[in-house]
């Protein structure tokens, strides 16, 4: 994570969501600031269901992913449902390491719920480590003994920053995307010298009871492959529904691309989302 490398990544990222938004027949995308924080809401440009909404958490790896890397996929959430999307800029590491991403996580669900949405309205999704960041966003609302949302979509999620799967080494071969070194890297510049293993920063280790019905969605290629096979262990021992897809010989977070696997992905996961209603 020195300098150089990082804005590489960061350069990388914002220029992945321009080449891919054009791709995508796009909604009405308004931005606004919540006091400090660039935020941006997705809404489709016909009659639609206001009494749901979808808070959008981007990848990254916590250190990259701005508004401009999350406009396609929060634009294909919005096209698969119906429903508004919220999307919003969380502080990143190095310069915001945990917990600035997760505090930046509650202000956003918090001005949902100033909004007048009831928690059972709102679906928190999010990509690798916007996976992550949705599912600490759930452990943290439990602690507090607040209400959940009423559904999870996890593309790719980030769950156990120990590494400890074992598709870490099964698959670094199979996955184009990212090795474990970047998981090393960036885990180290966001989670310091925390415990890796607390549920705010590996959400696989926390207490899953009673968690919103879930949606999985996992390339076959992925180092993390481990990472969702291991929460829908974790969470149906619990009690909860969680519903895995294994995508063979997909990448990570290939729903962003603008191919077929993608736009099945999206299919199902609007289906998972309108079957609720």
């Amino acid at each position: 994570m020195n300098p150089e490398d990082l804005a590489k990544q960061r350069a990388a990222q914002e220029v992945l969501g321009r080449l891919v938004a054009p791709m995508i027949v796009m909604k009405k995308w308004e931005t606004f600031h919540l006091k400090e924080m660039a935020c941006a809401w997705v809404k489709p440009d016909w009659p639609h269901d206001k009494r749901r909404v979808i808070l959008y958490c981007h990848g990254g790896g916590y250190t990259s992913g701005n508004l401009g890397y999350s406009r396609p996929l929060a634009s294909k959430l919005t096209n698969a449902t119906g429903w508004e999307t919220l999307c919003f800029e969380y502080r990143l590491a190095p310069e915001h390491p945990f917990p600035a991403a997760v505090d930046d996580a509650r202000r956003a669900w918090d001005y949902l719920m100033y909004l007048g949405y009831g928690a059972r309205d709102v679906v928190v999704a999010g990509d690798s480590a916007g996976g992550n960041l949705a599912l600490v966003l759930c452990h943290q609302l439990k602690q507090a003994g607040r209400q959940l949302p009423g559904r999870l979509v996890l593309m790719s999620p980030w769950t156990d920053m120990t590494a400890s799967g074992r598709s870490y080494t099964q698959r670094a071969a199979m996955d184009p995307t990212i090795t474990l070194d970047y998981i090393h890297a960036v885990r180290e510049v966001y989670a310091g010298g925390n415990e890796l293993t607390s549920p705010l920063l590996s959400p696989l280790f926390g207490d899953f009871r009673g968690f919103p019905p879930t949606l999985v969605q996992v390339g076959s290629n992925e180092i993390l492959y481990s990472d969702s096979l291991r929460l829908r262990e974790r969470m149906q021992a619990a009690g909860v529904h969680c519903q895995l897809e294994v995508w063979e010989d997909m990448w990570h977070v290939f729903q962003m691309f603008p191919i077929r696997k993608a736009a099945l992905a999206m299919e199902h996961i609007g289906q998972f989302l309108l079957d609720s209603i």
